[in-house]
């Protein structure tokens, strides 16, 4: 009873929950910010994000008459869910060990594309034409982004495994721990290429320019969020700001999990600002400077850059 107790804090307090949204939403405001200042315009406060997600709280919830009401209500429930669970697995060296000891890249790499099969499950459950179409984007870019997430995961896994004698070693607490102890596999040449297949991998996750394909404002105008409104489509909102919490910190946790002392406020911030690198050089420098990718663009870049970048890395851990 305890262990469960204690699991829930995690998912709802730190670092899931109420930690991982409140960073997920000052990177949110910081990437709107910077990205503006690029861009020569002032750009909105940091705290946005904050004022949108209350303003959509405060907004009457309303239900397209032919649509599947249960499917359109549950849709951002599950894509909030799923993302707050995922933050739990997620370990912040010196401060928190994650969630569980088995099988973490794999429970994530699982639990990752809930939330865009929950923008398919309500685009398609809205019964607008423009969310159909929404649908099919979603489908085709998870499909083309987790191949080459899969393949990272495995270099990593391999790599970690190999050198403790353990075969291949999924649990995310103990890649994390090795790396404490011999170093970050960041700056081993031989994952160089797996890094950099992750940060091409970020802004297709979460659904930035280039790769905002399936939301095109100017195209399907949001597409599958396009009849959400409210409490709803905050919902949204917030899942996709635990969203980039969760991505940014197994970039970290994968790559770069190095302390800088004992306390652990310090560790955390160090965390912190190791993620809020990782998302101006993955995220806000890339849609600062490209514009929208058509879908078969994306798709074939995902089969190919990245995919290429992972199994270069993949083979070299294999062969070595």
């Amino acid at each position: 009873m305890g262990d469960i107790l204690l699991a829930v804090v995690h998912m709802c307090i730190f670092p899931g929950g109420v930690f991982a949204l409140a960073v997920g939403m000052l990177f949110k405001g910081i990437d709107r910010r910077v990205e503006a200042r690029l861009q020569r315009r002032v750009g909105p406060p940091l705290i946005q994000p904050w004022l949108d997600v209350a303003k959509l709280l405060t907004k009457e919830t309303l239900i397209p008459r032919t649509a599947c009401k249960s499917a359109f209500l549950l849709a951002p429930v599950v894509g909030f869910a799923g993302m707050a669970v995922c933050a739990a697995f997620i370990p912040v060296p010196g401060v928190f060990q994650g969630l569980f000891n088995m099988g973490d890249l794999l429970v994530l790499f699982y639990l990752l594309p809930i939330p865009a099969i929950a923008m398919m499950l309500g685009g398609s459950a809205s019964s607008s034409p423009f969310g159909a179409v929404g649908f099919s984007r979603e489908m085709l870019m998870m499909l083309a982004y987790e191949t080459p997430l899969l393949i990272v995961l495995l270099a990593v896994a391999m790599l970690v495994g190999k050198a403790a004698g353990t075969g291949a070693e999924f649990s995310l607490l103990n890649v994390v721990g090795w790396q404490l102890e011999n170093g970050s596999i960041g700056f081993n040449p031989i994952m160089i290429p797996a890094f950099a297949a992750y940060l091409m991998f970020l802004p297709g996750t979460m659904g930035v320019a280039p790769f905002d394909i399936p939301e095109a404002e100017t195209e399907i105008i949001e597409g599958p969020l396009l009849e959400y409104g409210g409490p709803l489509l905050a919902l949204f909102q917030i899942g996709t700001a635990l969203k980039s919490f969760v991505v940014l910190g197994l970039g970290v946790a994968m790559f770069f999990p190095g302390t800088i002392g004992d306390f652990w406020l310090f560790n955390l911030l160090w965390f912190c600002l190791k993620c809020l690198l990782l998302m101006l050089l993955a995220v806000t420098l890339v849609k600062s400077a490209t514009a929208r990718f058509r879908i078969e663009q994306a798709f074939r870049f995902y089969v190919t850059v990245p995919t290429v970048l992972a199994l270069i890395s993949l083979v070299l851990v294999w062969a070595m």
